[in-house]
This record gives structure tokens, C-alpha cells and sequence, in this order.
């Protein structure tokens, strides 16, 4: 992926402490270059993760092959790395095929590098959303991947990667913050198994070819562009889930009438996260005290005498205790491809969305035979 121009980047990785080296490398590159960069080479197949000072060796001799053939510092080309861990990666798998790619880059060529980087993916994952600044249309385009080993908690400072796109002017800082807080929104709202990946990585460039005004935080052009950014992030975050491994189900946990959002949040990520939830979603089965269970497992307070559970708008728990509902037409609700699973605290105007997928023996399968 290549930009003619020198891009402003927003980048977030892994919080893994175990970092692949095409994460230390791309991070140091971006102290380097004041985060400007240009190219950003992906391979799937092998995570370079764990493989020592080879890795490294590997990943640099990529990134010098790519700047040399673009003709710009090595410091603007990044890395993103998705696969198998532990294996050393061979450069030349990837050195060698560098010019034919050079000479084939396209700006049409976005739904076959969408779906070159699959690895456990059944699809490929693009979204975009265009916006008007100072009276130019200006666009944001993204593509991501990932199916399993997927709870990104991405920081500033089989894998999900985020690959975004943007020809606006945006002023620098507010492109990483805004990359941040959207990643926030969606990104790091999901889960398909609640492992986070020692590869995760989200690209964000901008390199200003629409011309118009800069574009801050405090804009209304400002306000525009971080709506549009989310809504590609939230497309992508939930095009990820939907394609979880073995997944059949969506389900949207909605935490309301919290005291405040990381109350809120706190508490859907614990709900999504638990297997015993994402099994009885698999199973259609309304059992509302492993939600009420996984909510008190979340680390933060609240009352449970309080709380009321909806699927969709059926109240399967009232007060923090049983209500009466059809436990046929419950089950029903949880058989659809799209769940709405309410938790209402009954303690403020705070909310907070999370997106997970059920587990089903399929899973298990795909991961049991992923390396071998």
C-alpha cells in the first residue's frame, strides 16, 4: 500500500507484551519520521512473531527492499504481519516479490490487497465514506482482517489489522487522537474469542491530496470527519465479528443507564467476554444469570437489585431477579443472526455498545488445526 505523497499517520498496535517485530519495527519508524510515511508492506501466512533477532533482520531487510524501490527513507515504510507464530519468516519470500508488486500497485487494486492479507478470513473487509471540506469531497477508505484470536486492544503508544485511508488535510495531532477515540468506539469494542494478538495493528493515513482547509478538532469539518472515521471503523469492527471463526451469531451487548460510560463499557466487555455467554447465545438459550453473573464480574459497581435484562425488547430479568417471559419465543429471539442483549443499571444516562460473536464447535476445530 503506497501513497504518492508523504502521509501524516496515526498508528496503534498491540498491548501484547509479546510484540512481533513488524510492530517494534513500524513503531520505531514512526518516532523516527515524526509519523510521516508513505508505504505500508502486509503479508499473511506468518506472523514473524517470536522468531529473535532473525525476525528483526527480516522485517528491516523488508522495509529497506521496499524504500529502495520507491525511492523514499526507510523510516516511511511500516510493517504489518499476521499468521502463525514462532516460524521464521524467509525475506526473500517477499523481497523477491517486491518489484512485480511496485510495478503492479493500482489505485483500484484495494479489493485484492483486501483480501491478499486474509488468513482464517471467509472475506474480505472494506468500507468507506466520503465528506465535504471547504466545498472538496474528500474520502476515508479502510480495509481490515481478522476472524480469530480477536479482542484488539489497541494503544497509542490469527490478528487484527486496520489499514485506513484519507485524502484530507488533517492537522496531526488531532489525526491521532481522533484515530484513538474511534478505535475506542469500535475497535476495541469487539471480541470473537478474548485473545489479544501479539500482531495487532491500525494504520491511519492521511496525506492531504483533497486540498481544502486543515482540518482540527474543533471544526465543524472536525466533527465530520470523526463521524465519518467511525462509521468505517464501527463497518470494519463488526464485519470482523461477523466473520469470528465458526461464528453463526452477532450479538450487540448494550449497557445502559449506567453512572458513566467506563461504568458501562466496563461491564459489556465483561458480558462479552464471558464463554458462558457466547455459548448459550450458540445454544439459544435465555439464560440471563450468566449475563447478570459476567456483569458482576466486570470489577465495578453497581446495584444489582437494580438491574433489568431485555433480548431485543423481551425482559428475561426484572430487578436483578427472575421475570417472567416465554421461554419458547425467548429462545426464538436467540436463534436470528442478530442479537440485542440490553443490560439497564438503573443508575444514570450512561451507555456503552460492545459486539461479540457465540462460540461454536467450529471454533474449536479451525484453532485445534491452525498450525498443523
Amino acid at each position: 500500500m503506497y501513497s504518492v505523497a508523504p502521509a501524516q499517520v496515526a498508528g496503534l498496535f498491540t498491548a501484547n507484551r509479546v510484540k512481533a517485530a513488524p510492530v517494534v519495527v513500524s513503531e520505531r519508524h514512526l518516532r523516527r519520521s515524526s509519523n510521516i510515511a508513505q508505504a505500508i508492506i502486509v503479508n499473511a501466512g506468518n506472523a514473524n512473531c517470536a522468531t529473535g533477532a532473525q525476525g528483526m533482520q527480516a522485517a528491516r531487510a523488508c522495509a529497506a527492499r521496499a524504500a529502495a524501490l520507491l525511492k523514499i527513507p526507510v523510516r516511511q515504510v511500516l510493517l504489518a504481519s499476521t499468521g502463525v507464530i514462532g516460524v521464521p519468516l524467509d525475506a526473500t519470500r517477499i523481497t523477491n516479490l517486491l518489484p512485480a508488486l511496485v510495478r503492479r500497485m493500482h489505485p483500484e487494486g484495494v479489493p485484492r490487497v483486501a483480501r491478499a492479507i486474509l488468513t482464517t478470513d471467509t472475506r474480505p473487509k472494506v468500507a468507506s465514506r466520503t465528506l465535504q471540506v471547504s466545498g472538496r469531497k474528500a474520502t476515508i477508505l479502510g480495509m481490515a482482517k481478522g476472524a480469530g484470536m480477536i479482542y484488539p486492544r489497541l494503544i497509542p503508544s490469527a490478528t487484527m489489522l486496520g489499514f485506513l485511508f484519507t485524502d484530507a488535510v488533517v492537522e496531526p495531532r488531532f489525526l491521532q487522537r481522533a484515530a484513538a477515540r474511534a478505535c475506542d468506539l469500535s475497535f476495541n469494542r469487539i471480541s470473537v474469542d478474548g485473545d489479544t494478538s501479539t500482531n495487532d495493528t491500525l494504520f491511519l493515513m492521511a496525506n492531504g491530496m483533497a486540498g481544502g482547509w486543515v482540518i482540527g478538532e474543533k471544526s465543524t469539518a472536525g466533527k465530520a470527519f470523526f463521524d465519518a472515521l467511525v462509521a468505517v471503523m464501527q463497518e470494519l469492527a463488526l464485519a470482523l465479528v461477523r466473520d469470528g471463526e465458526g461464528a453463526n451469531k452477532v450479538a450487540e451487548i448494550r449497557v445502559e443507564q449506567a453512572r458513566s460510560e467506563k461504568q458501562a463499557e466496563a461491564i459489556a466487555r465483561a458480558i462479552a467476554l464471558s464463554p458462558l455467554v457466547k455459548t448459550a447465545i450458540a445454544g439459544a438459550d435465555p439464560n440471563w444469570g450468566r449475563i447478570l453473573s459476567a456483569a458482576g464480574n466486570a470489577g465495578v459497581s453497581f446495584e444489582p437489585n437494580r438491574v433489568d435484562i431485555y433480548i431485543h425488547r423481551m425482559r428475561v430479568c426484572r430487578q436483578g431477579g427472575a421475570a417472567e417471559f416465554d421461554e419458547t419465543a425467548a429462545s426464538k429471539l436467540l436463534q436470528a443472526k442478530d442479537i440485542l442483549i440490553r443490560v439497564m443499571l438503573g443508575q444514570g444516562t450512561a451507555q456503552a455498545r460492545f459486539w461479540t460473536c457465540d462460540f461454536t464447535n467450529e471454533y474449536i476445530r479451525i484453532n485445534a488445526s491452525y498450525r498443523t
